[in-house]
């Protein structure tokens, strides 16, 4: 039997608008094997006026089926699922193109399924029994466009999983061919943990210019956010695990 739930909102479908006037609230999807914790999730979320819990879902199969349907703004994923896994839920809706971030709920931090899931496409991943302010204020930070996990810690993650990644030497380095060599320095230096005030201050330049090299180099690799670019700087080679 389905475990996916649709719940009624006032509020229409799509992404959460970042123009004047009232900004609607953003809009959430569960998918957790566990109905306790996806109760616990929809009271702690239900609390909050700018976020709004749309469906819940058992599975990956039906989390996709229903991020396909609502379209929420984000989709709050468990990692380990019967039928379809967090991280094929993840790729199947990244790989869909649709208008939906992706946040990763894991047991343990230094998990190698986290690493999957990063690659295909998620935005960042939180603990199970992560406070409940930091993650609600995670949600808001993944809908406004932005990834949760720090750097330092994705880095360390990689560092410690990096022989789940393709062998660099193995793949094409053309995708990173397109960056100029300005934008080659930070994104490595972005694959190292460092801020955009660190990066300025290691490269001379003002944290601006930071900033529009970071965008450029994401638009340019078609990256959704940073953490896709950490991963992708270790995919093709261009920082090694532990170097």
């Amino acid at each position: 039997m389905s475990t996916a739930d649709v719940f009624p909102s006032a509020e229409g479908t799509g992404t959460g608008s970042t123009g004047p006037g009232p900004q609607r609230p953003v809009r959430v999807l569960l998918v957790d094997d566990q109905p306790l914790l996806r109760t616990g999730f929809r009271m702690v979320l239900g609390a909050e006026e700018d976020v709004d819990v749309v469906g819940e879902a058992g599975d990956g199969v039906e989390g996709v089926e229903l991020a396909r349907r609502l379209l929420p703004d984000v989709v709050l994923m468990d990692i380990r699922m019967p039928r379809m896994d967090g991280v094929a839920a993840t790729r199947a809706i990244v790989q869909a193109r649709l208008p939906v971030r992706v946040l990763i709920l894991t047991t343990f931090d230094l998990d190698e399924y986290v690493v999957g899931a990063l690659r295909a496409g998620a935005s960042g991943f939180l603990a199970k029994d992560v406070p409940a302010e930091d993650l609600v204020q995670a949600i808001r930070t993944v809908a406004a466009g932005e990834a949760v996990v720090a750097p330092r810690i994705l880095r360390r993650l990689l560092d410690q999983f990096g022989t789940f990644l393709p062998d660099p030497d193995a793949r094409t380095s053309d995708r990173i061919d397109v960056l100029t060599e300005r934008e080659r320095e930070v994104l490595v230096l972005v694959a190292r943990g460092l801020s955009n005030a660190e990066i300025a201050a290691e490269l001379s330049v003002s944290e601006t210019t930071v900033k529009t090299h970071v965008g450029h180099l994401l638009t340019k690799l078609d990256l959704r956010d940073r953490v896709q670019a950490v991963v992708l700087a270790y995919e093709t080679g261009l920082v090694r695990p532990g170097g």
